[in-house]
């Protein structure tokens, strides 16, 4: 057996039922624990997100530039090929299925920032640093202290892979095939500006991702809505194809090979989990650098991380590449968001592609953050510049190697990091939930119309 088979049947067992399953069972109890507060309260996490722009707070940075540090690391390549190859091998039900995730993943992330915040703790050089690693630690006590170990290993590896090498390769692809850049180039100038912004540290990260994620996203949401509208008639039928898929097999249409409803559930929920990170473990180690005074009112900022990712963008492309029909097609991957947004918009390509290369450049800034906090946490903060070193370096390989193994690398090492930080989450899913009820119970917590 060669070692892509060997990664292939590894990641199968990794993303196999039992860990879908986890994934969306805990963010099934969550959600159940929480009165559904991820849903219920989405208008009261806008307007928190809204006025989280100042320091509400002891922390290292905003609540917004938080929820932007998370955002940089979460929208990604996964957004546009992501959701492409959900549909390329699930059909358009897999789409059905990434909501279905994200709902559930919103009360994940919620639980997730909560925890972060209420157990996070001071380095050496007073910033606040928090995290699956860090509320095991404060959260379980010294007999889970390994689960937390193992957090930090698996995530300090997966970032490597999710977070760097893949989304260099993604951005060398993109430029090459929109504007003839060569690799060589496209590695030169990634290694440039990366290093730049990783010496200014997480405020640097922060600030770049403030000012990049907001403005990319919204230049892709209008790109995706004129295709949208463009095809409005043929909307609701794409929605109602979206939800029949869901629950019945999809025969093969022109060049698509057809697909069974367990596909369909198994690539929806990977792929979404791929691109919101609810559930990995993630995101909470930026919500942790928040300067915020409550635990429950940073979670609801996070919890819009994964409504924001995969309720409106991903969703945006799915529907895009379903009302265009383009799933039926040849292309895979990015190139089929490429063909569904040209087929409206002239040079919809390169749209598509200066999108991909922004969205994952903020995302190689912001996994070396998460990638930085954990092997802090194994070897403590002198290991922080001999990790930025490596981890520049690495954008060189992800340019320039095939990315087959390295996918399937970082696939396995992100189901691996999952698990310690899902077995936490249910086992402090008590502390979340009284958190929960005595801020949302308590006047004085609240801002006077939420009382």
């Amino acid at each position: 057996m060669s070692v892509t088979e060997t990664l292939n049947s590894i990641s199968s067992i990794v993303w196999g039922p039992v860990m879908l399953s986890l994934i969306m069972g805990v963010g099934f109890w969550l959600t159940i624990r929480i009165n559904a507060i991820s849903i219920r309260k989405i208008p009261y996490a806008f307007k928190q997100l809204m006025t989280g722009r100042k320091n509400q707070g002891n922390g290292s940075i905003a609540p917004f530039s938080a929820l932007m540090l998370s955002l940089s690391a979460t929208i990604g390549t996964g957004n546009i090929v992501g959701v492409a190859t959900a549909i390329g091998i699930g059909g358009p039900g897999a789409l059905f299925w990434m909501w279905c995730s994200a709902l559930l993943g919103m009360a994940t992330k919620y639980g997730e920032a909560v925890c972060a915040v209420h157990y996070r703790e001071k380095n050496e050089t007073g910033e606040y640093v928090g995290g699956p690693m860090y509320y095991i630690k404060n959260g379980l006590g010294k007999k889970w202290l390994p689960l937390g170990y193992a957090f930090a290993v698996f995530g300090g590896l997966a970032g490597f892979g999710i977070g760097n090498m893949v989304q260099a390769n993604s951005v060398a692809d993109a430029l090459g095939a929109a504007f003839d850049i060569p690799r060589v180039v496209t590695a030169i100038a990634l290694i440039v500006l990366v290093s730049l912004v990783l010496l200014g540290g997480v405020r640097r990260i922060a600030e770049v991702a403030k000012t990049l994620v907001p403005f990319m996203a919204i230049t892709y949401l209008i790109a995706g809505l004129i295709v949208l509208g463009f095809h409005a008639p043929d909307v609701p039928a794409a929605i109602a194809l979206v939800v029949k898929s869901a629950f019945s097999p999809v025969a093969a249409q022109g060049g698509f090979a057809g697909a069974a409803i367990v596909l369909a559930i198994r690539m929806g929920v990977a792929r979404g989990v791929f691109s919101n990170e609810a559930g990995l473990g993630s995101a909470p180690i930026a919500h942790a650098a928040a300067a915020t005074n409550s635990p429950v009112r940073q979670g609801t900022v996070a919890m819009l991380g994964t409504f924001i990712d995969t309720i409106i963008i991903c969703s945006v492309t799915g529907l895009a590449i379903v009302v265009t029909g383009v799933w039926t097609g040849e292309g895979q991957g990015a190139a089929m968001s490429q063909a569904a947004f040209s087929s409206v918009i002239p040079h919809g390509d390169k749209v598509v592609s200066v999108s991909l290369v922004i969205f994952a450049f903020t995302t190689i800034l912001g996994w070396s953050y998460y990638g930085e906090r954990c092997v802090e946490f194994l070897f403590g903060k002198g290991v922080v510049f001999p990790f930025r070193v490596l981890w520049v370096l690495a954008i060189g390989a992800g340019v320039g190697v095939s990315l087959k193994t390295v996918w399937l690398i970082a696939d396995i090492l992100n189901g691996l990091m999952a698990i310690p930080n899902l077995i936490a989450l249910l086992l402090l899913s008590g502390v979340i939930a009284k958190l929960t009820r005595e801020y949302f119970s308590s006047p004085k917590q609240l801002e006077p119309d939420q009382r």
